[in-house]
């Protein structure tokens, strides 16, 4: 096995909250090949979640939290050694910032170091439909070296459910970040 990952994931405003929560469960259970993970949540993303979830169980999670404006945070530094940034879901206004280089909060700033240091930044990207401005900055960010990766489930497995729904993307990336796990794959 190879090394275990220190991975920061952010939870922006977008709706979409079912793909952070599946996320979370799923990091959980790959903690065998996770040494660290670091949350932050925005406060439209708690919202968002007691909204759409119904609850306020990420209050519960085993991983560190950190506050938008904790510039201290080991992740605001590339000598940290995160390996992976996971934007889950990500907002229009989070992945504009990040692609002009605004790095007016810990989100932004972290994914300005992931980039810089030429590591994974997956950004879970949630809006429909999309303008020329949003296209012109997943491009800017794909460029950088970033991965855009859109929340848009596939059908092929048959899931029942919302959450099986949601895996179906969250399958994909955790298989981005490099992560081993059992999951649908086409064909087999």
């Amino acid at each position: 096995m190879s090394k275990k990952q220190k991975i920061v994931v952010s939870v922006s405003g977008a709706s979409g909250a079912i793909y952070a929560k599946v996320l979370f469960d799923r990091l959980q259970q790959l903690h065998n090949q996770v040494e660290e993970v670091g949350i932050l949540m925005s406060d439209n993303a708690k919202y968002v979640w007691k909204t759409e979830l119904g609850n306020t169980d990420y209050k519960d999670l085993p991983f560190k939290f950190y506050k938008p404006q904790d510039f201290t945070a080991p992740f605001a530094s590339g000598s940290a050694r995160f390996e992976t940034m996971i934007i889950c879901p990500c907002s229009m206004g989070t992945l504009g910032r990040i692609a002009q280089g605004i790095s007016n909060d810990l989100t932004t700033r972290a994914a300005d170091v992931i980039l810089k240091e030429r590591r994974k930044l997956i950004l879970v990207a949630r809006d429909t439909p999309l303008n020329l401005i949003h296209i012109n900055n997943m491009k800017t960010i794909t460029e950088a070296g970033g991965i855009i990766c859109p929340a848009i489930p596939s059908f092929y497995s048959n899931p029942s459910t919302f959450e099986e729904l949601a895996s179906t993307v969250v399958d994909r990336v955790i298989a981005l970040a490099g992560l081993e796990q059992d999951s649908y794959q086409w064909g087999q």
